[in-house]
């Protein structure tokens, strides 16, 4: 068997696109951040009957954050699909 020679791919990435990306990223990071953190400070007040009831209503909103995640993924897909006039399989995650 002969071994091909890799091929080079050239992608151009054009500064729209660049900055949708990093929008996104941005909201993406903030997003995962901001669920963490109250999962922690969630955790922290079931040490005490008395904060127990805020302590849940903080994982009920962490969670919703972390459902949100694919959310944001998915409208940078779209996003980026629609300014680049690709269809949305081309436009992959870098």
């Amino acid at each position: 068997m002969t071994r091909e020679a890799p091929r080079n791919i050239t992608l151009s990435i054009g500064h729209e696109e660049l900055r949708i990306r990093g929008i996104y990223e941005t909201l993406s990071i903030a997003n995962d951040f901001l669920a963490g953190l109250l999962f922690l400070v969630g955790s922290i007040l079931f040490f005490w009957e008395s904060t127990t009831h805020f302590a849940t209503w903080l994982f009920v909103i962490g969670s919703v954050l972390f459902v949100a995640r694919p959310t944001i993924r998915l409208a940078r897909r779209v996003h980026l699909g629609r300014v680049a006039h690709l269809p949305l399989e081309t436009v992959g995650d870098f």
